[in-house]
């Protein structure tokens, strides 16, 4: 669908987060004085009047009967597309679309690499344009790593690297090259099942021409195994982590040392975007030399530095135990205290509780709405470390500073979502921050959103 299409339409837009912001301008841009309406929460109206003041703004989540009074619905990522009421006014005639698929109807001829996973599309995204654009290439980096797609509506780039929540992976037009970093389970509060979670991930595949997916998953190996064009990363064939370098083949190219941004996980990431180079027809082998450049995005893994004698590592981007896990991985042979606990997804902590109990971490705090089912499942599986359950993350970080011994690291990694008291993973890594005594403004944004690189011709 074009934005066109929607001309002299009955349209509402669902959302007024950045993604709404977006769809709103673009809108008025292209169908200048067509009526929009707006659902917002009540909290949103007087902002959303501010913004614009043609807009008709209704307070409230709308039942299927409201949302069947438009031809068309342009709904925000993170509105589940399983809501009962969505489903009854699209059974009804309702067409429901979204940004990124007005921007792909857009652009049906742009060049594009769309990462997703579970874990790594972020830090594997701002990758591969940063990578890319050391080779001169007018790269675009945006979607879901924090640069909605409309907002660079008009703009041109020679290469698009756009990150895709499962939200957003079947909203997705045709492109180049989809990259699948990881599969693990989240959001199945939006998708309502593992299996439907698994499955919208996956639609990526059906609009990719190329796919380049992760060789160290059997279960993504499997389910990816029909695609005609599918390659491999992680694979000792190809781009891959040999000891503590990583290889092309037989080929050592870069020191893992040399990353900024800790963990084999992020070695992997960086395998990743280089195969994904590779894979259309870049010369990844002289992109190479600039992973030692890369600046590790915020809230994952971020060593925040050393403040009144501990080391504070903020990994807040963390909604899963298996990602929580991987946190720990990266600092073995530390003396780690973990923070973890958040919204309760109902995600099975089982893996973590096993890892603890055969390797703890030097102590636990437990948080939030999730954080007295993880304490309990610790206690009733033995786990050795000192353990202490507590309300929010302020207590969290105290009792931190209290059973950390000097030299140590407090690491926040939470394995789940952070709405149980917090906007977003990033507003709950900005109060870590601060409280661990370090200026939290300055770790706000992300380096590289939009478009940058030499003019392509």
């Amino acid at each position: 669908m074009r934005i066109a299409d929607l001309a002299d339409r009955r349209v509402a837009i669902w959302g007024f987060g950045r993604e709404g912001h977006a769809v709103i301008k673009a809108l008025r841009v292209r169908l200048p004085g067509q009526p929009l309406t707006l659902f917002c929460s009540a909290a949103e109206v007087d902002a959303a009047r501010a913004f614009d003041a043609a807009l008709e703004v209704v307070a409230g989540e709308p039942d299927a009967a409201t949302l069947g009074q438009f031809d068309v619905v342009v709904k925000s990522p993170g509105i589940s597309a399983y809501k009962p009421a969505l489903l009854a006014a699209r059974a009804q005639g309702t067409q429901f679309t979204s940004g990124t698929a007005l921007w792909f109807g857009e652009n049906p001829d742009a060049r594009v690499i769309a990462v997703t996973g579970t874990k790594g599309k972020s830090t594997t995204s701002a990758l591969i344009a940063h990578l890319a654009r050391a080779l001169g290439v007018r790269t675009a980096l945006a979607g879901n790593i924090g640069l909605p797609l409309l907002e660079l509506l008009d703009q041109r780039a020679d290469l698009w690297v756009i990150e895709l929540s499962s939200f957003q992976t079947g909203e997705a037009g045709p492109l180049e090259l989809g990259v699948i970093t990881s599969l693990y389970e989240e959001h199945l509060d939006w998708h309502g099942s593992r299996e439907r979670y698994v499955a919208d991930k996956l639609k990526l595949a059906d609009v990719s021409r190329h796919l380049l997916v992760n060789a160290l998953q059997p279960n993504l190996l499997a389910l990816t195994g029909s695609h005609p064009q599918r390659l491999l990363f992680g694979q000792a064939e190809g781009w891959h982590v040999a000891g503590e370098v990583i290889c092309r083949g037989t080929q050592q190219v870069f020191p893992v040392a040399q990353l900024a941004a800790p963990g084999l996980h992020n070695a992997l990431n960086a395998c990743a975007a280089l195969a994904a180079l590779e894979v259309i027809g870049m010369d990844a082998l002289a992109a190479a030399p600039s992973l030692a450049s890369f600046r590790p995005l915020p809230h994952r893994l971020q060593p925040l530095g050393e403040h009144d004698g501990w080391h504070w590592v903020n990994d807040s981007i963390s909604t899963t135990p298996l990602a929580t896990l991987a946190a720990l991985e990266s600092l073995h042979g530390r003396t780690v205290t973990v923070l973890v606990g958040g919204h309760d997804r109902g995600l099975d902590w089982t893996p973590f509780v096993e890892a603890m109990r055969n390797a703890p971490a030097h102590a636990i705090v437990c948080m939030g709405s999730n954080g007295a089912r993880i304490a309990e499942a610790l206690r009733a599986a033995g786990v050795a470390c000192p353990l202490t359950l507590v309300d929010n993350l302020a207590a969290a970080v105290a009792e931190a500073r209290a059973c950390t011994p000097a030299a140590g690291v407090i690491l926040l990694s939470p394995g789940a979502p952070s709405f149980d008291q917090f906007k977003d993973y990033a507003e709950r890594g900005r109060r870590f921050s601060a409280l661990a005594g370090f200026d939290s403004a300055g770790i706000a944004s992300i380096d590289g959103l939009g478009i940058e690189g030499a003019q392509g011709g």
